[in-house]
């Protein structure tokens, strides 16, 4: 593996659960997540070449959140229907019945609050408390002031109040 290939994949190695949890929870299947995934990484790949010695791209994080934002705007506008968690994706195979109960539960309470957000609620919802991105993070993929993500958080925090979350 030659030293391009092998900085590609420290960023791979960093991003590509998060990238894949992201894209699976705005759409509820494992095999459309995987490809949104690999998409977003090709994409990725070949900017990465394109910037060969020094990448121009400082923010990997937002970078990355933003191609997978744009697949699965793509994936919506083709499929019309959002579907935002499933308990599959959260369960541990070893669980025990009552414990995956429990967890389906919980993920309803989840899916029923977030339902309530708009699109980009939901995903600075699912960035801030799933993720862990910062508000800085969360900025930068969204290209907008930390103030206005704070100000969205609170805004979405009002509605899911007594939530789950």
């Amino acid at each position: 593996m030659d030293n391009l290939q092998k900085r590609f994949s420290k960023i791979y190695d960093q991003h590509v659960s998060r990238i894949y949890r992201f894209a699976y929870l705005r759409v509820n299947s494992k095999d459309i997540a995987q490809d949104i995934t690999s998409e977003t990484f090709t994409r990725a790949w070949n900017k990465f070449r394109a910037d060969n010695p020094e990448s121009k791209v400082k923010n990997w994080t937002g970078f990355l959140y933003q191609i997978a934002r744009n697949l699965l705007t793509d994936f919506y506008r083709e499929q019309a229907k959002v579907q935002i968690i499933s308990a599959s994706y959260v369960a541990d195979p070893s669980m025990g019945l009552e414990e995956k109960a429990f967890l389906n539960s919980d993920v309803e309470q989840i899916k029923s609050a977030l339902s309530r957000l708009g699109q980009e609620q939901q995903e600075v919802i699912i960035w801030r408390y799933l993720d862990g991105l910062s508000i800085r993070e969360i900025a930068s993929v969204l290209d907008k002031p930390e103030a206005t993500i704070r100000v969205i958080i609170h805004r979405a925090r009002k509605v899911l109040k007594g939530a789950v979350l």
